[in-house]
């Protein structure tokens, strides 16, 4: 890796104004139903999952980690999915990686860094903390803080955010997505392949996942 390009990534400056292109937050809009075959074809990451892989109903989440929207369904409505659907068995979820903006793949990077079994927790960590390291002028620096409190080490934190490949392999997935499912805004959801707007409430959830558990 050249000099540049660490000095890019490690500079809070820099990381903002690297460019995977920008897109609007906020809920996708709902289009017609896709092959549920065809979504849950792997990318190149391995899948984040949670549930039983036969559960009658899958869903597919699409965020990113700097999107309000997406932060008030991981703190209010995922612990409900979690206990009420996954569980006990009905849901199987499956989270994915679209960086809306450069400081979004950078936090998804770290979330991928992590320990495989400590994937949604930390996820869980990055959401709930949004606002610690969205909001200061030196993002980088609160993303460091935030990271050594889970045993990131100065080294593995820099190493994580000069991997090339797997900052190219999370802008794959996020390309995917808007190429073939037209996912443009997050969070971004799918039901057994028909995608889903919303879902900002419990209630939202309910009614979203009740045709699919008759």
């Amino acid at each position: 890796m050249t000099p540049t390009r660490r000095r890019f990534l490690e500079s809070s400056a820099a990381l903002l104004a690297f460019a995977p292109v920008a897109l609007a937050a906020g809920p996708a809009a709902a289009q017609g139903a896709f092959d549920v075959a065809e979504i849950m074809k792997p990318g190149p990451l391995p899948e984040m999952t949670i549930g039983k892989a036969d559960a009658p109903v899958t869903v597919v989440e699409y965020s990113s980690m700097t999107c309000g929207h997406c932060a008030n369904f991981h703190k209010n409505i995922y612990p409900y999915l979690k206990e009420k659907y996954v569980d006990t068995g009905k849901v199987f979820f499956v989270h994915r990686e679209f960086p809306l903006d450069p400081l979004a793949a950078a936090a998804s990077m770290l979330v991928r860094c992590s320990p495989k079994e400590k994937y949604f927790d930390m996820l869980s960590l990055f959401f709930e903390q949004q606002q610690a390291w969205v909001t200061p002028s030196d993002p980088v620096a609160a993303l460091r803080k935030l990271t050594r409190q889970v045993g990131f080490t100065e080294e593995s934190f820099k190493t994580c955010l000069t991997d090339q490949k797997l900052l190219d392999d999370i802008t794959a997935i996020r390309q995917r997505a808007s190429e073939k499912f037209r996912v443009d805004g997050t969070p971004a959801f799918f039901i057994n392949g028909r995608p889903q707007k919303g879902l900002s409430t419990k209630d939202e959830l309910d009614k979203a996942l009740a045709p699919f558990l008759k």
